[in-house]
């Protein structure tokens, strides 16, 4: 009887596992674009978050396992500390990282001391990376953690120049995450995220992701599609819905809007997007809904 039980017991958790993963589901990419995922993985180590389901140890393999399911080329991370970044790195295998270190974290090796990293992964075999930088969104930019417009942490942009290795196509990648409580500081940490693009040819191909911490109608948004800039989600005309959710998912009733985004400009269209609502085994992967674009570089339709 007790070999029948752990036979059972042991079949019904097979079961729960292959559903669970059968729910995350990857769209089929179309040939020649690029899958890029934007994910708010929320800081680690937090005490509000001990013993919960957002405890990372309790979701840091679903954190994985969503991101590689959808087989992304590029990946850009927001709140990337120590503990979640050396998982990540060795997790993430075909891909190499960019943006962590700086003289802003040097004086410490571990813990979160109000400066989580948004760190590009990108896939090696793919791409080669032929420039790179980091400017920090405050009126001294090339300062490492300097803070302007009242902004509540330090807030940066990592960014990226990589160029297929096959089609010899080159675009430009950016992570940003704007100031979670001041609308001036979100504004003007925009308007110089747009200065800065601004010194690119038009048509040169540009894709920014990250968490606004505002929505689509809001200031930071707004000023770059005046810029002409556009929101994959928006152009292919996805319903909106939150992404923020709170590790409550589906049960999240607030009416709070999308405020994760992936933006082009220049020779860039979106062929697919989607907001990832997957769990495993009822875990999600982060307090944010990641979202997945398909994009298409050059001007060939």
């Amino acid at each position: 009887m007790k070999t029948l039980k752990y036979i059972l017991s042991a079949a019904l958790a097979l079961t729960m596992t292959v559903a669970a993963t059968a729910r995350i589901v990857r769209a089929p990419q179309e040939k020649g674009t690029h899958r890029v995922l934007t994910c708010n993985i929320r800081i680690t180590g937090l005490s509000e978050d001990e013993n919960t389901p957002g405890q990372w140890e309790n979701r840091k393999e679903v954190c994985r396992d969503v991101i590689l399911s959808q087989k992304p080329d590029i990946i850009c991370m927001q709140e990337v500390i120590y503990e979640s970044y050396a998982y990540m790195k060795k997790e993430l295998k075909g891909y190499t990282s960019f943006g962590f270190t700086g003289p802003e974290m040097d004086p410490y090796t571990e813990g979160y001391h109000y400066i989580g990293k948004n760190v590009i992964f990108f896939r090696t075999s793919r791409y080669e990376m032929t420039g790179s930088g980091c400017y920090w969104l405050s009126e001294d930019p090339l300062i490492g953690g300097s803070l302007s417009w009242n902004t509540t942490r330090a807030r940066h942009c990592n960014w990226l120049r990589l160029r297929d290795k096959k089609t010899g196509e080159e675009f430009r990648i950016m992570d940003i995450h704007l100031d979670h409580k001041t609308e001036l500081a979100r504004q003007e940490q925009t308007k110089l995220t747009i200065r800065e693009t601004s010194q690119y040819a038009e048509d040169f191909p540009q894709i920014l992701c990250g968490d606004f911490n505002s929505g689509p109608k809001k200031a930071a948004a707004g000023f770059l599609r005046e810029a002409g800039w556009k929101d994959a989600y928006e152009t292919l005309g996805i319903p909106e819905r939150n992404s923020f959710q709170g590790f409550k998912g589906e049960n999240y009733k607030k009416p709070k809007p999308r405020i994760d985004f992936i933006f082009m400009r220049g020779a860039v269209q979106p062929v697919y997007c989607k907001m990832l609502t997957d769990t495993v085994n009822g875990i999600l992967p982060s307090d944010h809904y990641f979202i997945v674009a398909d994009l298409k570089i050059g001007n060939n339709d």
